[in-house]
């Protein structure tokens, strides 16, 4: 069955504490693109932000977006700078459009929520040459706050697929190997790669601590270096990639 993506908008609004973890991981995300300038982007779903608001200096930047409040938000966003394509379909469906091959391609929080990720992986080894480097990131099966879980008895197993997954369309749960395997298997070499943001709770549990002054913004800034001392259990992890 394929993703509905209208129900998937509402619930990316409607799903707390999203907006923080956002914010982290677009930081990771910004940081991978300032350190290697890339002068042709291709970013892989949007959301509500894309990046080219916020990447500078570039030649071109293209948008992948089948989600169309999304697409029209980018759209929007964009405005009338000639540098910047919206494609508003799956990439698995865009390859044939995009002519320029880029320098990098983002591929933020996706992996998990489609059920074919060989499929889409397929489509971006489409569009590398030698040289482009591929980012992705996915939510990390042993995060903290999952660890916590089986502990406690909530659930069997770290992969477990939890209801907010459910919720949010998403079909698979990675780790930092399983991450690899999937890339190799899909014709890619893995750089580098790593995890950021300790998350100790769930999203939910997060955003009220937050809302009761529990959790200031000097903890989360802390959370987020504190992968540093626990490199494997962030809420999220990350790979850098090129075409083997």
């Amino acid at each position: 069955m394929s993703r509905d993506l209208q129900q998937y908008q509402q619930e990316y609004h409607a799903l707390p504490f999203e907006a923080t973890q956002l914010s982290y991981r677009r930081r990771v995300v910004l940081e991978q693109l300032a350190a290697r300038a890339p002068e042709h982007v291709l970013e892989v779903g949007c959301g509500l932000r894309p990046l080219f608001c916020e990447v500078e200096p570039f030649s071109s930047f293209t948008v992948v977006e089948p989600a169309s409040e999304f697409a029209a938000h980018a759209r929007q966003l964009a405005g009338d700078d000639g540098r910047v394509r919206i494609i508003e379909q799956r990439l698995e469906e865009a390859v044939d459009q995009i002519e320029q091959k880029p320098d990098m391609i983002i591929v933020s929080s996706l992996l998990h929520e489609v059920e074919n990720p060989q499929r889409l992986l397929s489509a971006v080894r489409a569009l590398c040459h030698a040289e482009t480097l591929v980012h992705v990131n996915v939510p990390n099966a042993y995060s903290l706050h999952r660890l916590l879980a089986v502990e406690m008895g909530l659930i069997a197993d770290p992969f477990e697929r939890s209801a907010t997954q459910a919720r949010m369309q998403q079909h698979s749960t990675f780790c930092q190997a399983s991450l690899t395997t999937l890339l190799e298997s899909a014709g890619f070499v893995v750089q580098d790669s790593g995890s950021f943001f300790i998350k100790p709770f769930t999203h939910a549990q997060m955003q009220q601590l937050c809302e009761q002054g529990v959790l200031t913004e000097a903890h989360l800034e802390g959370l987020f270096k504190l992968c540093r001392r626990l490199p494997e259990f962030g809420s999220e992890i990350y790979a850098n990639a090129k075409r083997s």
